[in-house]
């Protein structure tokens, strides 16, 4: 998805929690914003913020703020970064930045807004942004949003299920987890099931398949076993580049020891390229019980494998 806004003001300044200056035009390079206090290695180069919710607040509150009184670097209009989510993107001109973080901690009586009106829209509205590609900005040039959907690919393996015999319940049940736990978040994610025989040529096809496409996480469920059809473990470490001993040792500790037989479990989480890939038993009690457990880190996962250092 992609909408169109345009630069209102261009602004700078040289030390942090500062008002900014607009200026007329600024050069963006791979660290930030030149002459910029917040330029510099780390995710928080640029930030944005949308003239809406300048106006909004000043309505509110009864004064007038100018372009980079709440020391965002570019004041926009036209689109709602409200619907704005980590890792979406905006191109001006030749620029590209990536969205890394939304709002921020409030720098309270260090904020110059903040010890003149006792509040700030920063800490809630604003963007920060990574150099994706740089280039330079000046007010009245085009903003192109892009939103990042986080993909989401839930592999079922079931001789059985796949061929008719009973419904696959542990995928809609895997799918209904993850959407829970991201509805109204801070992402934009996308849900898709597959229904596959434990197949170990048929589940590497479509494995390298979505590689190649860069779907951020697959969930396989079912083959995590010691049986001769249980093929999911050694099918997804052939086509991975890391192995997470962590999670699955975790959870196998965790639940074995009231239920020996879940030591039996052969489950992997693996990243290929982009791509995070966790094989769970088939059931949809297991399904339950390891999800819960990979959803602690999931989010962390993604920011690590995009290079952001966010802690």
């Amino acid at each position: 998805m992609s909408n169109n806004g345009k630069v209102i003001s261009v602004n700078i300044s040289e030390e942090k929690g500062t008002i900014k200056k607009p200026v007329r035009e600024i050069l963006v390079d791979e660290s930030g914003i030149v002459n910029d206090a917040h330029s510099g290695r780390w995710h928080r180069q640029v930030s944005l913020l949308s003239q809406d919710d300048i106006d909004r607040f000043c309505k509110e509150n009864g004064r007038e703020i100018g372009p980079g009184e709440f020391a965002e670097n570019i004041t926009i209009t036209g689109i709602d970064l409200n619907q704005a989510a980590l890792l979406d993107r905006f191109r001006i001109n030749e620029v590209e930045l990536e969205v890394t973080q939304i709002g921020k901690e409030c720098h309270g009586d260090a904020c110059a807004i903040y010890q003149q009106v006792g509040k700030c829209v920063m800490p809630k509205k604003g963007l920060f942004c990574r150099v994706i590609r740089p280039g330079s900005i000046k007010p009245g040039d085009i903003v192109e949003y892009f939103q990042k959907q986080l993909r989401f690919m839930i592999i079922t393996l079931s001789d059985r299920a796949y061929e008719g015999q009973y419904s696959d319940r542990s995928g809609p049940h895997a799918i209904q987890m993850l959407q829970e736990y991201f509805a109204g978040g801070k992402w934009h994610c996308r849900f898709s099931g597959v229904l596959l025989p434990d197949d170990a040529n048929k589940l590497s096809e479509v494995l390298v398949k979505a590689i190649q496409e860069e779907i951020d996480m697959i969930f396989t469920l079912g083959g995590t076993g010691i049986g001769p059809r249980d093929i999911a473990p050694e099918t997804i470490t052939a086509v991975c580049d890391k192995i997470i001993p962590g999670i699955m040792e975790n959870i196998r500790i965790k639940y074995g020891k009231d239920k020996p037989s879940a030591l039996l479990s052969r489950s992997v989480a693996a990243i290929a390229g982009k791509t995070q890939i966790y094989s769970l038993p088939g059931s949809v009690k297991a399904v339950e019980e390891y999800l819960s457990e990979i959803l602690k880190n999931l989010e962390h996962a993604v920011y690590m494998i995009h290079g952001l250092d966010i802690h």
